[in-house]
């Protein structure tokens, strides 16, 4: 089965916009531990707009499942990154006034920046996955820096799922193949949803590890936190 980490951010986002503690993030995580989520996500940036860093700390201590944080190597989220030693690091390549990650590393072009990170995060004993378009270049390259994991970018599948199916998961297909052939864990995120998880997992019989958010956090509007992560584990079968 594919591993669930449920990504708190918009948890956090709700709780800021009115300030306080509510809804808490951390008992929210703990609440979907405790339903069966694999790990939980969070993707700090420097406004702190959702994810505080004081959130990360926290977690890191709430928590029996494996930790993600996402987030551009910057000196502030590396020094954070050095604090909180989570279970998994995703480096993407987001500027800091970015709304959300919406394109994967030039892996070639950034190589030489990535891949002493690479090497620092490792020796801290995290794994480390980077954010990438289903670009088998990309895998590769990858694969040629050290990286434990890549993490594809799921925004293109999910804008052409509905009308064209096949066409939105044949980049995928060739990707995670090439993905398991050089031995690196595979990863998805982004716009994944219960209307194209599970074409998704029955295509990519290696996939690792899904990370969801803003569509899980949504269905739990309408449908509660159980139901709404039973469904999605479903769909992960």
């Amino acid at each position: 089965m594919t591993r669930l980490s449920v990504n708190v951010n918009k948890v956090a986002l709700l709780r800021n916009s009115r300030g306080g503690n509510l809804p808490d993030v951390v008992a929210f995580a703990q609440t979907c531990e405790r339903l069966g989520a694999d790990g939980i996500t969070v993707h700090p940036r420097p406004d702190e707009r959702h994810i505080r860093r004081a959130d990360v700390l926290a977690l890191r201590d709430a928590l029996g499942v494996e930790l993600n944080v996402e987030g551009y190597p910057s000196e502030e989220f590396l020094a954070l990154i050095a604090q909180v030693r989570p279970a998994q690091v995703t480096l993407v390549p987001d500027p800091p006034q970015a709304l959300t990650s919406d394109h994967g590393w030039d892996i070639p072009t950034y190589r030489d920046f990535l891949a002493p990170l690479i090497a620092q995060l490792k020796e801290w004993g995290i794994r480390v996955s980077l954010f990438i378009d289903p670009n088998p270049s990309q895998v590769e390259a990858a694969a040629a820096i050290g990286a434990d994991c890549v993490e594809l970018y799921t925004g293109p599948y999910a804008a052409t799922f509905l009308a064209r199916p096949e066409e939105a998961i044949a980049s995928y297909r060739e990707a995670a193949a090439l993905a398991q052939a050089l031995c690196l864990r595979l990863h998805a995120g982004h716009d994944l949803n219960l209307h194209n998880l599970r074409f998704l997992r029955q295509n990519l019989s290696n996939l690792a590890e899904v990370s969801i958010g803003h569509a899980l956090v949504s269905d739990a509007l309408y449908l509660g936190i159980a139901e709404t992560l039973r469904r999605y584990r479903q769909a992960l079968l």
